[in-house]
């Protein structure tokens, strides 16, 4: 058993740090919310490490110890048969950040990747104050009538060194040869504007750069039991469904030449988000898509290994989730979330292409790149819906791990 004796005051942070009391203030709350009351593992183990790091206890703060103590397993059971910890750690800390997006100013509490030791620390004033406040309620039609008028594009800054990613010369020469190939070919506007040209207005009429912003492949200690590497090969980092998504997707750009920028989602800062429209690809390796995403009609979850799309505001569940021909081996149907909304708390609107897994993200760039796919998807949407939030769950059958045409089924507008 872990051994309370050491002194509270004994935190693992350097310099001044929250008082205890206030910590376990800043628990209950964390506790209360649905990100971890509606689980039964997650705020156990937030619970006990930050009450055990507050004891002092950080160094025997073991994947052993706490399977133990905090899971009631077996002192000598396999902690690689039976990852519980390392798997409720990952969502633990994908959940705490989801958290603080929305509560910025309050006191913060992190679980560090590679440590079960809590980090305590008090808010940064200038980055609360520099965060935006959502706007009133009338952020629907009005905001996007005004977020959807036409402007002219400043001129625009060529993307500096700091801005690129080491996988940028990689993958640029994919990028462009599938816009040659397909993207300059297929998207043509006429005077009258297309579903497409509606659909994409949002980010082609912004005056700020664009910000494509794509997933990583999750870190191999948080990748739980399913592999799923299988249909979702890796190039300089980055998974090549959600290039091929970007290239996809970055058609309706082409024009602007330097006006937009592809970051990957840990090179991302909250400030670049808010500087111009953005669109995000990935849903479970993209922190800001589940961020964004957290409080959609539509949007992912994650327990005891399963990975699926739920419908938060229906009062009719329904969920969405992976199927196979070989469990974890042989994909056979991916679903995945197609989003076109205002965002409140970076104020930009933002276009989401998401699958559970590469081939359903895949999937979501040709609904958004086909007319005849992205006429169906409108079909099922309520009238005007081009002044409206939008969001969609898209359907694809995968063979021999390619994705086959999507298939809408559901829509949701507000």
């Amino acid at each position: 058993m872990l051994s309370s004796s050491k002194s509270e005051a004994d935190l693992n942070g350097v310099g001044p740090v929250p008082s205890p009391a206030a910590v376990r203030e800043q628990l209950k709350r964390l506790l209360a919310h649905p990100l971890f009351a509606n689980s039964k593992r997650y705020p156990v183990l937030l619970a006990y490490t930050v009450e055990q790091t507050l004891l002092g206890n950080s160094s025997e703060l073991k994947e052993r110890t706490i399977g133990v103590e905090a899971f009631g397993r077996d002192p000598l059971y396999d902690v690689n048969l039976d990852p519980v910890v390392r798997t409720t750690a990952a969502e633990v800390r994908k959940r705490l950040i989801q958290y603080y997006y929305n509560h910025p100013g309050e006191l913060l509490i992190e679980l560090p990747v590679g440590s079960y030791v809590a980090n305590f620390s008090e808010p940064d004033a200038s980055q609360a104050t520099s965060t935006p406040v959502a706007p009133p309620a009338e952020t629907g039609q009005a905001a996007f009538e005004e977020m959807f008028a036409t402007t002219p594009y400043p001129p625009e800054p060529r993307l500096s060194e700091h801005g690129r990613l080491h996988w940028i010369p990689i993958t640029a020469g994919l990028i462009f040869a599938l816009l040659a190939g397909f993207g300059l070919g297929r998207i043509r506007f006429p005077r009258q504007p297309s579903s497409l040209q509606l659909f994409w207005q949002p980010i082609t009429s912004g005056s700020g750069r664009v910000t494509y912003c794509l997933g990583e492949p999750v870190d191999a200690t948080d990748r739980e039991q399913i592999d799923l590497s299988q249909g979702m090969p890796l190039n300089g980092g980055l998974d090549v469904s959600d290039v091929i998504t970007l290239a996809q997707s970055i058609a309706p750009l082409v024009p602007r030449h330097d006006a937009f920028r592809v970051v990957s989602a840990s090179g991302t800062e909250f400030a670049q988000l808010r500087e111009g429209p953005d669109v995000l690809i990935g849903a479970f390796d993209n922190i800001w898509t589940m961020r964004v995403t957290q409080d959609l009609p539509f949007g992912f979850e994650s327990e005891n290994h399963i990975r699926e799309i739920v419908d938060r505001k229906s009062s009719q569940k329904r969920i969405w989730t992976l199927q196979w021909q070989v469990p974890y081996k042989k994909l056979a149907r991916d679903y995945a979330i197609v989003a076109r909304i205002h965002d409140n708390v970076t104020g930009q609107p933002v276009i989401i292409l998401a699958g559970i897994l590469g081939e359903g993200t895949e999937a979501a760039s040709e609904v958004v790149s086909n007319p005849v796919y992205l006429n169906a998807l409108l079909q099922k949407a309520s009238r005007n819906w081009e002044h409206f939030n939008l969001e969609a769950v898209i359907e694809t059958n995968v063979i021999e791990g390619q994705p086959g045409p999507p298939r809408v089924v559901a829509v949701a507008t507000w």
